[in-house]
């Protein structure tokens, strides 16, 4: 992660902003973030203000400054970027929302929670913003979570060297201030299901549960110990650093030969995570060339300065092992078939829902692949009415703000349907 602007040094930067009268920065934010206003403010050295219009739009403004494909968005678009000299935006809003907790700026207003009750399943990007949202316009919001602490995908899937910890549970933090609850180690379809929350007196329900199965690769050897899922990996590490288990429980050991299997930011950071723990060689493989690989560049680049060796236009064709243990992994790639020594293999080859929740329930239609189905009208509602969904479990897979573009979405579609139903009740 790159060292923090200084604030003087922000301000600077803010400073060189053209302040477009037609911002294509804002145009590449999928939040549409009003990024002019708040660069303004911060170049008169307004922090308070830049703030207030971050907050109009981001509940998650510190993880947003940090993990955002800025590249691609805000920064890709700028008019400066042409000429390879772009506005900094993540690194100005990351500066801002630190600046804001460290100074223990005043929040805004909380309003009295009267415009009904909602109840949010999971705690990731898309239930964070929902909660946000609603709870900034007077909706009495819980939220469920499933582990031990909220934050979901940004807390236990995006490994500490890209996003530290204390930044998300400070988001959360923020979140809770706006009057939001949340109740964890709540496993909806488990200890309670949709139609309970509905007879506890919840007007609507939203679930962003994610995308929390991994798949799998149907190969020869598939069974063998030291074949694992990368997600598995960034969890236990995430719970090893806090504490929770013991170093041995984390599944790479000093002097292993690791193999990644998928080129997306999941198998970036799995990859990442390994050379970190240890491994005396890492190496990624990818069924396609870099030019097709979903990583961010940006991750590509910090896993080659960390020693990440890639394979390109390369598939696994069968895992051997010794008795039940993993040893080897046989490839296939441009130069033929060969086999690689490998202790662990991690895959990131893509997830998929849980049917946990659904199945527990009736009327949720789901697609194919288990997805969600949502309406346009209001935005988000399922099949069932009063129950709304977003983020991967309908979207598939995303980014961190491509899920919050959908909340924002869905949020109001709630808000509108909360309303609607109360008139008709006048």
């Amino acid at each position: 992660m790159n060292k923090p602007l200084t604030l003087k040094e922000a301000i600077a930067e803010a400073n060189r902003c053209l302040n477009c009268k037609k911002p294509s920065c804002q145009e590449g934010c999928p939040i549409s973030n009003d990024i002019p206003e708040f660069i303004e403010a911060l170049g008169r050295g307004n922090l308070g203000e830049a703030r207030k219009i971050i907050a109009r739009k981001s509940n998650l403004p510190a993880v947003c400054g940090r993990v955002c494909a800025h590249e691609l968005q805000c920064e890709g678009h700028c008019v400066l970027s042409k000429k390879g000299e772009g506005i900094r935006i993540g690194e100005l809003e990351r500066c801002i929302a630190d600046f804001a907790f460290d100074m223990e700026l005043p929040a805004d207003k909380v309003l009295q929670k009267t415009q009904g009750r909602v109840a949010v399943i999971g705690s990731g990007p898309a239930g964070l913003t929902v909660a946000g949202d609603l709870a900034k316009i007077g909706f009495d919001v819980t939220v469920f979570e499933a582990l031990s602490e909220a934050g979901g995908i940004l807390l236990y899937g995006i490994p500490s060297f890209r996003l530290p910890k204390k930044i998300v549970r400070r988001e959360v933090k923020t979140i809770e201030t706006l009057g939001v609850r949340f109740e964890v180690n709540c496993v909806v379809g488990e200890n309670l299901n949709v139609d309970e929350l509905l007879g506890q007196g919840f007007d609507a329900i939203f679930i962003g549960s994610g995308t929390a199965v991994a798949k799998d690769l149907d190969l020869p050897g598939k069974d063998l110990e030291g074949v694992i899922q990368s997600v598995y990996l960034l969890r236990t590490h995430y719970l090893f650093q806090s504490g929770q288990i013991p170093r041995e429980e984390v599944m790479v050991n000093e002097g292993d030969q690791v193999v990644v299997i998928g080129a997306g930011n999941v198998g970036m950071d799995a990859a990442r995570t390994a050379v970190r723990l240890g491994a005396e060689s890492v190496t990624l493989l990818s069924h396609s060339g870099p030019e097709n690989m979903t990583a961010l560049h940006s991750e590509y680049e910090a896993a080659v300065r960390d020693g990440v060796k890639f394979m390109w236009n390369t598939v696994p064709t069968a895992y051997e092992g010794e008795g039940t243990r993993l040893c080897a992994l046989l490839v296939k790639g441009p130069d033929g078939t060969r086999t690689m020594d490998a202790d662990k293999v991690f895959l990131a080859v893509g997830s998929r829902p849980a049917n946990r929740i659904v199945s527990t329930t009736f009327g949720i239609d789901i697609d194919e692949g288990g997805y969600v189905v949502i309406k346009e009208r209001p935005y988000g509602m399922t099949s069932r009415k009063g129950i709304f969904a977003g983020g991967d479990v309908v979207h598939r897979p995303a980014s961190v703000v491509l899920a919050m573009h959908e909340a924002k979405k869905v949020a109001a579609g709630i808000a509108e349907y909360i309303k609607a139903v109360r008139l008709l009740e006048l």
